[in-house]
């Protein structure tokens, strides 16, 4: 064999070796969980301690408050999970959706007294912490949160009883959607101390929520429009209905009146007639004053005229209901 070519695949030989070599996978030593991590302290009469891991420190802190109060007590989570609705399926459906649900519930409660005692990283995205609160402060901290909320709506009340009625229901809408986790806090809390007198709580709740209904079915809307806009009531009588309000010419103090102007010019393009609407609303209480207003402009078309190209123009305004909500179309909150 020639020499040189011996040497060439010698070369070779250990090129291709390195080669392989380079391209070794390399399994990284799993990290150690800490001790606190498996083996969580006790919680005590007087002290709740909780671990809990997510792919940053915060999520980790917020899956252990989780676990916190999911574990108060036996009777915390037979209460949440009876409230959940049963739904058909095998048991381990049921399992999984009772579990899903009381989780997403606690979930939802936000606790601030807490003390983050432990956090580590574990690896890539992984965190894992060790948190305690002292029950008798973290029942405070509750209270006291739900007693400001309370405080608070009743408050903005004795503003909003000057008002309209639509304003009114919109604040006690609010306020209802602010209470809406009022029966799970007063689980959690009544777990921290049986002496706690949830009746007072949900008494002011039910009464919220009864002045809520009593506006509902007190308010009614009715029309007012020029010849051009009278195809424009029904798309907008529809949204008022799909939010349960009434459509009622009687006058009163829930009454409200909806003006609608509509001014058309008639075009032509590539065959299709156009008819370009200036839509103009507004809104009125019982004394005349104006509550809210909106301008739109739609253009409709048709290969049939002048009036199948209004008619478009009304079908359009009802996709925009149903896209941006009636709300957003009158310029009001409803």
């Amino acid at each position: 064999m020639n020499i040189k070519y011996f040497f060439l695949l010698v070369a070779s030989f250990f090129l291709l070796s390195g080669c392989g070599s380079s391209k070794r996978m390399v399994v990284a030593k799993a990290k150690e969980l800490p001790s606190w991590y498996v083996k969580t302290p006790k919680s005590t009469s007087s002290d709740l301690y909780a671990v809990g891991s997510g792919q940053n420190k915060q999520d980790a802190i917020t899956d252990a408050l989780t676990q916190m109060i999911s574990t108060l007590g036996v009777s915390v989570s037979s209460k949440f999970t009876s409230k959940t609705v049963i739904k058909e399926g095998s048991s381990e459906s049921y399992d999984a959706t009772f579990t899903n649900n009381a989780t997403s519930e606690v979930k939802q409660i936000r606790i601030s007294n807490y003390e983050l005692l432990e956090s580590q990283r574990l690896g890539y995205k992984r965190y894992a912490v060790l948190v305690k609160s002292n029950k008798k402060r973290l029942f405070q901290s509750m209270k006291k949160e739900l007693e400001q909320t309370f405080y608070g709506i009743e408050q903005k009340e004795k503003i909003v009883l000057q008002q309209n009625m639509l304003k009114q229901l919109n604040f006690y809408k609010k306020s209802l959607e602010k209470l809406a986790l009022l029966e799970n806090k007063l689980i959690v809390m009544s777990e921290l101390d049986s002496r706690l007198n949830t009746s007072y709580y949900l008494k002011k709740y039910t009464v919220l929520d009864e002045k809520y209904e009593t506006l509902y079915k007190n308010i009614s809307f009715s029309f007012h429009s020029n010849n051009a806009a009278k195809n424009l009531e029904a798309p907008l009588a529809k949204g008022i209905s799909a939010k349960k309000l009434k459509l009622s010419s009687k006058r009163g103090r829930g009454h409200f009146t909806i003006f609608i102007a509509s001014h058309i010019e008639k075009a032509n393009s590539y065959g299709f007639t156009l008819a370009r609407s200036s839509i103009d609303i507004q809104v009125k209480d019982s004394l005349g004053e104006v509550i809210g207003s909106n301008k739109i402009n739609i253009v409709g078309q048709s290969t049939q005229g002048l009036n199948i190209a209004k008619q478009n123009v009304a079908i359009k305004l009802e996709a925009l209901i149903k896209k941006e909500g009636i709300s957003k179309v009158l310029g009001i909150s409803i």
